[in-house]
């Protein structure tokens, strides 16, 4: 059909980043028409990328995990990183963990350019929160990231999340103003080096509760460090959500 042209085009690498994202909604309002096959195991479905079936049997996390940063525990509240090592942040939800197939969707997602597949991503870490905050800040990236990417996958799934939850969405509220490594492309002991003063926040969050989306929470260097400026800049509470939580080695 006419909007498979769409993907074809926008996976082709051809087209300016904003024509891209054009497509990409384009491609979003289609699918909601019109019947499309499911991410993961290719079955009809309509209205999202994924259908329920493969929905339900994604690795959700267990409900037995830190308080802090959500890594999954056969006992206790609070794991004993947390405990050595109390992060700035107060808590971390995360909806499932960051392993097959979710890896794949992710990596799709942010480096593939499936745009569409920030929706249901979306909708799933709507549903593993308690909205128990009063803004949504999404995770920013740096100018030259953003350029070369097209689009900040953290504001797309904060967007989706914002929508589902009726919770405010403070878009600009902070900026990476250094063009640092990736976090993946880095060891994981070098990952809070790395993002040390990288981000400001230009917004008045004094007295809120400020939630932070991302997509993957690893070692927490990123959310860490935004908790440390959200907090400067007023905020009397900061929680991480995020789609995937990666397990410790």
């Amino acid at each position: 059909m006419w909007f498979e042209s769409l993907v074809s085009s926008a996976r082709t690498g051809k087209l300016s980043n904003a024509r891209r994202l054009s497509l990409n909604d384009c491609l979003f309002r289609a699918r909601a028409l019109w019947p499309q096959s499911c991410q993961l195991c290719g079955a009809e479905c309509r209205g999202s990328a994924l259908c329920a079936p493969c929905t339900a049997e994604l690795p959700w996390l267990p409900r037995q995990r830190c308080a802090v940063c959500a890594v999954p525990l056969t006992s206790g509240r609070v794991c004993g990183a947390c405990l050595e090592s109390p992060p700035r942040y107060d808590g971390v939800e995360a909806a499932l963990a960051y392993r097959f197939p979710v890896d794949a969707l992710i990596q799709a997602y942010k480096y593939g350019g499936r745009l569409a597949l920030a929706s249901p991503l979306g909708e799933i870490l709507a549903q593993a929160v308690t909205r128990d905050v009063d803004v949504i800040v999404p995770t920013p990236l740096a100018p030259g990231r953003l350029a070369q990417r097209g689009f900040n996958q953290a504001l797309e799934l904060a967007r989706a999340v914002a929508a589902r939850t009726g919770m405010p969405l403070l878009r600009n509220a902070c900026r990476k103003v250094t063009d640092t490594p990736p976090q993946a492309a880095l060891p994981w002991k070098a990952r809070a080096r790395n993002v040390r003063r990288a981000f400001v926040c230009d917004a008045d969050v004094r007295g809120k509760r400020v939630a932070v989306v991302d997509d993957v929470l690893t070692t927490s260097a990123t959310l860490n460090e935004l908790a440390r400026v959200l907090r400067r800049a007023g905020a009397v509470e900061v929680v991480g959500w995020v789609v995937a939580r990666a397990l410790p080695r």
